[in-house]
């Protein structure tokens, strides 16, 4: 398998199945928030490299993880995804984000959290792109941190000024249509394109001809 081969259903299972079988007292990213995980590390103004946050994905208290094919075969799965995103976000293509169903009550800002969560660790870890003093980052930022309680906003007021404006997603096709929305447009911000492009454009080149219909979780 080639190492930037974007990962298949098949792939997915597996590296969640890996992730789960970290040993105690590892807590690993699940799926979803190392999905966000990828997507806040990618979209900082300068590369991250991968030896400074690849240990976040096997704990989230940046412990080791035990060394061994299993541990390789993950870190491998984890970066044919972050090279997957490393490319969408590049040339501005509709990705998938790793959003999943939870169960036929949970809403769709629970189904989001845990992306967005993932998505607010590597804000944590690589503050890089929080310090960027652009106002173009506040609207796409909101969308994404809009899933959260407001009492966890308070030190950010701005944020939660811009929050309050918003409509929450109507479903759950429509939230992971903002989370797209949301990276594209902090990208061109944090990995402006060249030349750069104009505010009329300023969204992904590609959209599916019919709102995605997320996938189940595959743990």
């Amino acid at each position: 398998m080639q190492p930037d081969t974007p990962l298949d259903d098949n792939d997915l299972e597996r590296l969640g199945a890996l992730l789960d079988a970290l040993p105690a007292p590892l807590e690993p990213l699940d799926v979803s928030a190392l999905d966000g995980f990828l997507c806040g590390v990618l979209l900082q103004p300068q590369p991250v490299p991968a030896g400074q946050w690849q240990t976040w994905v096997s704990d989230v208290e940046g412990r080791p993880a035990p060394a061994g094919p299993a541990l390789d075969e993950l870190l491998s799965l984890v970066r044919r995804r972050h090279a997957e995103l490393d490319h969408a976000i590049g040339q501005r293509q509709w990705f998938d984000p790793w959003v999943f169903p939870l169960d036929d009550e949970a809403s769709a800002n629970e189904c989001v959290l845990p992306w967005v969560a993932g998505f607010a660790a590597a804000m944590d870890h690589f503050p890089a792109l929080m310090a960027v003093d652009d106002p173009e980052l506040v609207e796409p930022l909101a969308l994404l941190y809009l899933h959260f309680d407001p009492e966890d906003l308070e030190d950010a007021d701005a944020l939660a000024a811009v929050i309050e404006t918003l409509e929450p997603p109507a479903d759950l096709a429509e939230a992971v249509q903002d989370i797209v929305r949301a990276v594209m447009l902090m990208a061109d911000v944090t990995r402006p394109r060249r030349p750069p492009q104009s505010a009329s454009t300023r969204r992904p080149t590609h959209r599916p001809k019919h709102p995605p219909n997320p996938r189940r979780h595959p743990r």
